[in-house]
């Protein structure tokens, strides 16, 4: 058994823990219910941009369009989500797994994979990849990320496409259900593909300005850019909800031996208090002796 000395060591030492941890869950219960309501704001906008793609997927001129033109992938670009920081629970190795399936899958079929990070963790793992090439790092989006935050990462992407240096980009991200369900996601940015639509509820369009090719291109791009974003918000609120679960299930742990700890500390003093009584009356009993 420890001594009791070292047993008073290990509780000081996990009570110091202890209320890191519950600064820590306290400090992101708090920016959780901010980015919880950022991301869920946000969802009507980027549904009514899928709504308007759907619309303007029904234009023939669509197909001959940069950002819609589908070829065949030899260069595939990933953007990949994750957090600056870690003791976020398996916020971080839920998206890299996704990635790593990607990089064998692309590896398997002979495709050159490219990699842009948003946020450290993501470009420390793909540092040490052999699969991937890390072209771009953007590691401080903040917890108020704005538009101007983002639009490097669209710039790039959109001129990457439209030179024919990638054929296929990929956002993986993960999307935020509630406090203890965050799904990580595979989201198909480029070539633009508009999603599943009712034919009788479209609407035709025929009246462009300034015209067809200018609107499509346009309005392609802002949809990307709501995709992106909303990818960001529900990143940030699944990231706070897992750190929060995470230090929580820290915080009980630290409890629970702190308990132990102290059950085994008055165990010591007990063993050492009966010792002492025992070794009192052995001496006692020799005197009278």
């Amino acid at each position: 058994m420890a001594s009791t000395i070292a047993l008073k060591q290990r509780i000081k030492s996990i009570k110091g823990t202890r209320q890191i941890t519950k600064a820590m869950q306290l400090v992101s219960a708090s920016k959780l219910r901010r980015a919880q309501e950022y991301a869920a704001a946000s969802r009507a906008y980027a549904d009514l941009a899928n709504e308007l793609l759907a619309r303007l997927s029904g234009i023939n001129e669509v197909e001959r369009e940069p950002l819609f033109v589908k070829r065949e992938v030899h260069t595939r670009l990933y953007i990949v989500v994750t957090s600056n920081s870690g003791l976020a629970g398996a916020y971080n190795a839920n998206v890299l797994k996704q990635l790593t399936t990607g990089l064998r899958a692309d590896a398997a079929a002979i495709v050159k994979s490219q990699v842009i990070a948003i946020g450290s963790k993501g470009a420390q793992f793909v540092r040490r990849l052999n699969e991937a090439e890390l072209i771009a790092v953007y590691p401080s989006l903040g917890d108020h990320p704005s538009a101007n935050d983002i639009r490097p990462i669209l710039t790039t992407m959109i001129d990457l496409y439209k030179n024919a240096e990638v054929d296929d980009i990929r956002l993986l991200y993960t999307k935020f259900q509630s406090t203890v369900v965050q799904i990580p996601q595979s989201l198909q940015l480029l070539p633009a593909e508009a999603p599943e639509r009712d034919e009788a509820k479209v609407a035709v369009v025929s009246n462009f300005e300034p015209d067809v090719e200018t609107v499509i291109d346009q309005v392609t791009i802002r949809l990307v850019e709501a995709q992106i974003w909303q990818a960001v918000l529900e990143s940030l609120a699944s990231e706070h909800a897992m750190r929060m679960v995470a230090m929580k299930n820290a915080t009980d742990n630290a409890k629970d031996l702190i308990d132990d700890y102290t059950l085994a500390l008055n165990t010591a003093r007990q063993s050492a208090i009966t010792q002492e009584l025992a070794e009192i009356s052995g001496g006692a009993e020799a005197l009278n002796g």
